[in-house]
């Protein structure tokens, strides 16, 4: 990476929940994405506290209420918590662009990314495109094609400069997440990122869409990728679908196969992940673990086979 660059600002927000994911996205662009500096919007009071115990060197905790607008605080009653995170999300890019008016760009990333090249891969094709708002494409693997319809584009990995046009994508996708955003099918819409569709039409002067779908992988599209060149190599890696159980249990992923070959990429993260809970242990921070399908253990086996992994300890790669 060029020692002259210049610091790369990136956003994310989550809760108390996803701290260890945090903290492990945020250990992957140390080790990747120097200089930088990520702003962490902090969804809870608990999430804040652990963060402030934490002290990390390169970031800036944001609480919720130097984020929220009024706008904001009108819908928040009506939805979810995983649903106004959605909502939000158009607005950390904004505060940040606000909070630091000289900023050349700043990039949300989603809690659960992590990195495994330097993001500049990504970033200096956006650079030189010319454009202002950068957005990447789920690419589906084939096997998954039919989860096209909660969007083409994916919420994960969005660069917008410090522009005019890059200020009036983002109010005009505030509004339609205030409008609606809600976890359900409806009138062509899913959350916030069905929004993104169309925007190389509507904003085609403004948008560039990343064209190295191969370096932005998830569990959607990893076992296609590696059937076409493996080993991947992934810039970053969305572990969409992984989910904390307890303390101890880790569900990695459900709904995908990803094969045997690309176990590295989880056996990398799981070792970040029981690095990241060590240290919040070692400052009293609890692992908040939540039951997958409100606790209905033989539902799950029923529907999918798991693996299940431990934080500390030994991994067990058995099904569940």
């Amino acid at each position: 990476m060029n020692s002259a660059r210049q610091t790369e600002h990136f956003v994310t927000l989550f809760d108390s929940h996803y701290l260890p994911l945090g903290l492990s996205l945020y250990r992957s662009l140390e080790e990747h994405a120097r200089p930088f500096h990520l702003w962490i919007v902090a969804v809870d009071d608990a999430c804040t506290a652990a963060l402030e115990k934490l002290r990390l060197e390169a970031a800036t905790v944001v609480r919720l209420r130097e984020v929220e607008t009024e706008a904001l605080l009108g819908v928040k009653p009506q939805r979810s918590v995983g649903e106004y995170c959605w909502t939000l999300t158009p607005f950390v890019p904004s505060y940040v662009l606000q909070r630091v008016p000289g900023l050349e760009r700043v990039t949300y990333v989603d809690a659960d990314l992590f990195f495994f090249q330097s993001p500049h891969v990504l970033l200096d094709e956006f650079a030189r495109s010319g454009k202002h708002v950068l957005i990447t494409e789920h690419a589906f693997g084939p096997e998954h094609a039919h989860l096209m319809h909660f969007g083409r584009f994916c919420v994960q990995f969005m660069t917008f400069r410090n522009t005019p046009e890059a200020r009036r994508v983002l109010q005009w996708w505030q509004d339609r997440c205030i409008e609606w955003c809600y976890a359900r099918e409806e009138a062509g819409k899913f959350g916030d990122q069905k929004y993104l569709d169309d925007w190389p039409e509507r904003f085609a002067r403004e948008v560039h869409v990343l064209s190295q779908t191969e370096r932005t992988v998830a569990p959607w599209n990893v076992a296609h990728l590696s059937r076409l060149s493996a080993p991947v190599r992934p810039v970053f890696y969305h572990f969409h679908s992984l989910k904390i159980v307890s303390s101890r249990v880790v569900v990695p992923r459900f709904l995908y196969e990803v094969g045997r070959e690309n176990r590295w990429i989880y056996e990398r993260y799981l070792r970040a992940l029981r690095s990241a809970a060590g240290q919040m242990r070692s400052l009293g921070i609890p692992v908040v673990g939540r039951p997958l399908f409100g606790g209905k253990v033989s539902r799950a086996r029923a529907a999918y086979t798991f693996a299940r992994i431990y934080l500390r300890g030994q991994t067990d790669w058995a099904a569940l």
